[in-house]
């Protein structure tokens, strides 16, 4: 439908939290949704890199997240379980700040719960880079960034200089 503006690091929204989907909401969603594929296709164009956003970034504070891999895959109200306490240190990016990369923590494997756009309930188990993915995506719902998760204050790069 339409490509959206991302909210960019320091836009107090970011931090904000986001509400519940109710049922009801059910038939607003796919113009949501479609926008935020737009978003993210626009963005993958751009930066050569995308593969999920969350409603948040586009400035819609609903527990949305939007996942297009091999095919797309819409997440209402997620919940993430974490199945055991294994961690991996990775190189996080994200939209809302494309030219800037921190290190973090997050877990090796984690379950995601939510409902489609059947609000029929659905569970993924996730493992690696989908963990990880997951796991950043989920705390924008919770106005979390990667930057409040970076591992001290020397783990941020500039995309430029790590390529070097």
């Amino acid at each position: 439908m339409a490509i959206r503006e991302i909210l960019l690091l320091g836009n107090p929204k970011l931090y904000k939290v986001s509400e519940t989907v109710q049922e009801s909401e059910l038939k607003e969603l796919a113009a949501i949704v479609n926008d935020l594929h737009d978003t993210l296709i626009d963005f993958r164009n751009k930066y050569g890199v995308g593969r999920a956003i969350a409603a948040p970034q586009i400035g819609i504070f609903k527990r949305l997240l939007y996942m297009y891999i091999d095919e797309p895959v819409i997440f209402i109200n997620p919940t993430l379980e974490f199945i055991d306490a294994e961690m991996m240190e990775i190189i996080d990016d994200c939209m809302s700040f494309p030219q800037l990369l921190v290190r973090v923590k997050r877990y090796r494997r984690c379950m995601i719960e939510y409902l489609d756009l059947q609000w029929k309930p659905q569970k993924m188990m996730l493992e690696g880079d989908l963990s990880e993915l997951l796991q950043h995506e989920y705390d924008h719902l919770d106005g979390i960034l990667a930057t409040m998760r970076a591992i001290d204050n020397k783990s941020f790069f500039l995309r430029s200089e790590l390529s070097n």
